[in-house]
């Protein structure tokens, strides 16, 4: 179907192009951030560990493994007694942690065993 009247031609003043201009150009930096914010993100900075609590970089693998050993050791006797002290519900919770600090000392009993044999 033909339209029997054409459309007018679109006339725009100079500060209409203006804005329009200004628009485009505020949308295309808008764009090259948002490209530039997802696929050229800033390299990640290596994570410098706290020198609070900073363990010796040349102490041995032995003598590590025997210090955890030592602290899951008392931690398994810490839980053990406080368990002793709750009620049925919360017993159970800190006898499963107990459970678990034990496992965790026996892992590492394996693993110093492997460090040094004891013949």
């Amino acid at each position: 179907m033909t339209k029997p009247v054409p459309d007018p031609p679109l006339e725009t003043t100079p500060l209409e192009d203006a804005l329009r201009a200004d628009d485009q150009l505020k949308n295309r930096e808008a764009i090259k951030r948002a490209l530039d914010f997802y696929l050229s993100p800033d390299p990640i900075k290596p994570r410098l560990p706290s020198t609070m609590f900073l363990v010796h970089p040349n102490i041995d693998t032995e003598s590590l493994l025997a210090h955890a050993c030592e602290s899951l050791a008392s931690a398994h006797v810490m839980a053990g007694d406080f368990a002793d002290q709750l009620s049925r519900p919360q017993r159970s919770t800190a006898l499963a942690i107990q459970q678990i600090v034990m496992l965790a000392e026996l892992a590492v009993n394996r693993v110093l065993d492997r460090v040094d044999p004891q013949s």
